[in-house]
């Protein structure tokens, strides 16, 4: 483990200063020290007289202010050989002095030494002095922390990101699959490199572009290749930055951002997460967060006020639009809106091209076949997905990305990691029924996905799964499409039901029949799939949005929720009865497959449509193949 030097200074202070007192006590002199005459015997003041006055004593020498006496005189115990003594005097004994004098004894008097006051001097000194270096290197080392005592006088400055030039390393030819918002955005670079191609007829550039999107589609990559185009300096900023629990401050960033733009421009600030700051005003029981809506106001000033801020173009991103205060997404603010939406076929391919150019990959590897499975994954996802199968090449000690890699690592994105193959028994068997169930009904129904492929292994909380590779990406979805997917939803229940018994039936179905139940609650209240008729009844699910959303109820009557339920048991039941027809009517095929699956434990699609195509008659899927 490393160690730096502040952590080493940080811990010698105190035991810098405990080891100097150790020292002083083990080592400093003492105060009452004799020098190299003191005595190591010691002779009491009545001795010492009676010794003075049968002239037994030869020299006295006095120390520590003549409170003690080292006594030289001869000892008749010892053959009358001259010994020394160390003698306490009382305090006041001028006679004994007297007495010294007129018996002509040797008399020496010793002044005190110093130093005992020097070392007390000192030793009252250094601890001080440590302690306060401690304290300025603790305050030093906490002003350089973000919110330290040293940062004080900075709560109002802005915290965005200054770039003079912007060297993201990244330009319009890395981003691919959104050639819509790309197109947007290059016009914004355009009138940086060129304005007078705009102002010469007349038009102005937009104030502010408004990237949104799910996560994950390429917002911020956007950001950072207009700054690598444009050449002119850039700010960059969350949103999550400008509020603090200071009243004031926020606001005060803010002002202090748009000072240092309108220094610089022309310029770009980009502003990420821009629903932390720009939420509807008002909303939230009580009133909501002051401090918020306080910042917001002077960012809706400051973009689109008395003063304007001419030569700045705001580049904000958010996937939360729905959420966002009308104010600010007005024309002179917010004046484009740039959708950046999953990519289709033709962009996953772009988009896989893009990220696989740094990868080795084995000639055998079809980016298409990759793009055609992967319906719905956003650039993230295919990058994480090329990465994901990179780690496994090299773990398996290969030297190029296979096929094999990219199954794996498709499977692990979207369901998990694989976990421990199950023991053959009971539970396998009755799990091989369930997925067998999912297959043969999406397989024997047209207007279903075809099935990719049969798994017994394990992944995520799954113990088994069966993947279905939609033909086309589907923007539009028909009633004969949502029913075929509810009754291959329910296929797995179904089998379990047929082979099984009632009373066999296990939990496994769980989350198929809330998928069902979401999916045809749906047909018939949003999408007018039902006796109900063309109607719109409830709107798009989504989180409650406190202040706006709280109070909102349903418009509708009970005897239309009544209605309702029925419509959606009706539809259920419907999709239940034909999933357990085709079940029925396909129990041989049924068996051999799920024999097969527990000995191979998985089972491609190709492999399984050429074996139900022996018992049963197959539909035609619809094929689709994009112009790329």
């Amino acid at each position: 483990m490393k160690i730096s030097w502040k952590t080493i200074l940080l811990w010698s202070i105190p035991a810098l200063v405990i080891g100097f007192f150790v020292w002083q006590g083990a080592f400093a002199p003492n105060p009452t020290d004799l020098g190299r005459n003191a005595a190591n015997t010691r002779m009491t003041y009545g001795r010492f007289l009676e010794y003075l006055d049968t002239n037994r004593v030869r020299s006295v020498d006095l120390y520590d202010g003549g409170r003690t006496a080292i006594v030289e005189a001869t000892d008749p115990e010892l053959d009358n050989r001259t010994q020394r003594w160390r003698v306490d005097l009382p305090f006041n004994s001028p006679e004994l002095i007297s007495k010294l004098t007129t018996a002509d004894i040797s008399l020496e008097s010793h002044p005190p030494r110093n130093e005992s006051a020097i070392w007390g001097f000192l030793g009252n000194l250094v601890f001080p002095v440590l302690l306060i270096a401690g304290l300025f290197f603790l305050f030093r080392r906490s002003s350089n922390l973000p919110g330290g005592p040293g940062q004080a006088m900075n709560f109002g400055k802005s915290k965005a990101r200054f770039q003079m030039e912007a060297k993201t390393g990244i330009k319009f030819e890395d981003v691919a699959g959104i050639e819509e918002a790309k197109e947007e955005l290059q016009e914004v670079v355009t009138f940086l490199k060129q304005p007078e191609r705009f102002t010469a007829v007349g038009a102005r550039i937009p104030k502010g572009v408004l990237l949104v999107g799910p996560p994950g589609t390429g917002k911020t990559l956007l950001a950072k290749a207009i700054a690598g185009e444009a050449g002119v300096p850039f700010f960059s900023i969350s949103g999550s930055e400008f509020v603090e629990m200071f009243v004031g401050v926020g606001a005060s960033r803010v002002r202090d951002l748009f000072r240092k733009a309108k220094e610089n421009a022309p310029c770009l600030i980009f502003i990420d997460e821009i629903d932390a700051v720009g939420r509807q005003r008002g909303a939230g029981i009580g009133g909501g967060n002051d401090e918020r809506e306080q910042t917001l106001n002077q960012l809706l000033t400051e973009m689109d006020g008395f003063e304007g801020n001419t030569g700045i173009i705001i580049i904000a991103a958010t996937n939360r639009p729905d959420v966002l205060d009308s104010a600010l997404l007005r024309p002179g603010r917010f004046d484009r809106q740039v959708m950046v939406d999953a990519p289709d076929l033709k962009g996953r391919l772009e988009i896989l091209e893009v990220h696989a150019r740094n990868k080795k990959l084995a000639p055998e590897i079809s980016l298409e076949a990759i793009a055609r499975r992967s319906p719905g994954f956003t650039g993230a996802d295919l990058a994480n997905l090329l990465n994901e199968a990179a780690i496994l090449t090299a773990r398996r000690r290969k030297e190029a990305i296979t096929m094999l890699e990219i199954n794996d690592a498709v499977d692990r994105v979207v369901a998990g990691m694989e976990g421990t193959p199950l023991v053959d028994s009971k539970s396998k068997r009755l799990i091989a029924y369930h997925e067998i169930g999912h297959a043969i009904v999406g397989t024997l129904i047209k207007e279903h996905d075809p099935v990719q492929k049969v798994t017994l292994i394990p992944r995520g909380q799954a113990r088994g799964l069966t993947w279905f590779t939609p033909s086309e990406d589907q923007g539009l979805v028909s009633r004969a499409q949502l029913l075929a997917r509810i009754q291959g939803a329910l296929g797995g229940r179904a089998a379990e039901e047929i082979v099984f018994g009632d009373a066999e039936v296990t939990t496994g179905a769980g989350g198929d029949l809330q998928q069902v139940t979401a999916l045809s609650r749906q047909m018939v209240t949003r999408f007018g799939m039902s006796d109900l008729g063309p109607l719109s009844l409830e709107g798009q699910q989504g989180e409650v949005f406190l202040g706006r959303d709280w109070t909102t109820r349903s418009e509708y009557s009970e005897e239309i929720a009544a209605r309702i339920d029925a419509q959606v048991r009706t539809i259920v039941e419907h999709c239940y009865n034909e999933a357990r027809r085709i079940i029925r009517e396909n129990r041989t095929v049924i068996d051999r497959l799920v024999d097969l699956l527990i000995e191979k434990e998985t089972i491609d699609g190709e492999e399984f449509r050429q074996i139900v195509a022996e018992y049963a008659e197959v539909p035609e899927k619809e094929q689709y193949v994009p112009t790329l």
